[in-house]
């Protein structure tokens, strides 16, 4: 058994000064040997640079304008020599022991190239907000639901060398496309134990742009797949209506709710599925008996 694995962490940043010191520090604080730690920001305004100072010779800083966050991280995957790979947003932290728990698990399984663990969604005061949803792998699962935490995935350097770097083109979702792709076939490891935090706040994109969001998980199924999974189209129907304002407390406002949600869901079938699956046909036909 290989005890010897060295770890790279990758930091893209981009004006996070606020929450990437709690970042760094869960970083260094792991205690590992062998830890090569790189922070790629993107000439941030704020004062993330005096902050990245502070840390001047304990992590590896480069400041320099990027092409976005996928950009960012692709930049650290090259440069990575570890033998393992833990890709770290500048708002997000590792919980203590998260490295040496999965060092010790790629160690114990020299064939699993992929481990990932429990999470929690956490907010900016790095105060538990609930669970992130994971369970055990399942590929045709994954296409329905990413329950894989981005913070909490971990991949041998070998990954990068098979499957190459993240789709620049992608603003929000690079993270599950790569699951999606590094994944087929060769299942990961799932570890229960929680490993990272990852922090929702108003400036995230996955909160901000929740539509913007949607299309483009939606756009890059159908490009991998040929037609993505009816779920995300009622996922994304589902936000559309929800950012009309509508509410769901009282049977009325329910009905009303479900009523603007039928022709969202036929636009949004068509879109991107070419029209109405015959599968989904009883669920609609079931929507307009209920909402009269």
């Amino acid at each position: 058994m290989n005890t010897n694995l060295t770890f790279s962490v990758v930091t893209p940043s981009f004006n996070q000064g606020r929450f990437i010191r709690r970042t760094i520090e869960s970083v260094l604080g792991q205690g590992i040997d062998g830890l090569d730690y790189a922070v790629f920001d993107a000439c941030s305004t704020d004062d993330t640079a005096s902050v990245l100072g502070d840390y001047t010779g304990r992590l590896t800083a480069i400041v320099e304008r990027d092409r976005g966050q996928a950009d960012a991280v692709n930049k650290g995957l090259r440069r990575a020599q570890g033998d393992l790979i833990g890709w770290l947003n500048s708002d997000d932290v590792y919980y203590p022991g998260a490295l040496a728990r999965v060092r010790e698990l790629f160690a114990a399984h020299p064939d699993v190239d992929v481990i990932y663990g429990a999470a929690d969604h956490i907010d900016e005061h790095d105060a538990v907000m609930e669970p992130y949803y994971t369970e055990p792998f399942d590929y045709e699962r994954l296409k329905d639901v990413c329950f894989l935490c981005q913070p909490a995935v971990f991949f041998r350097r070998r990954v990068v060398d098979a499957h190459g770097l993240l789709k620049t083109g992608l603003r929000f979702c690079m993270d599950y496309e790569y699951w999606l792709r590094i994944l087929a076939g060769r299942p990961p490891l799932f570890e229960p134990s929680r490993l990272a935090g990852s922090r929702l706040h108003a400036e995230t994109k996955t909160l901000g742009s929740k539509e913007a969001f949607h299309r483009e998980i939606l756009e890059m199924l159908r490009e991998k797949f040929g037609t993505p999974p009816a779920r995300w189209v009622y996922n994304l129907a589902h936000v559309i209506v929800r950012e009309r304002g509508l509410g769901r407390d009282t049977p009325d406002e329910d009905r009303r709710f479900v009523r603007e949600l039928i022709p969202v869901t036929e636009q949004a079938f068509h879109q991107y599925s070419g029209g109405v699956p015959e599968g989904e046909r009883a669920t609609l036909a079931a929507w307009r008996a209920y909402a009269g």
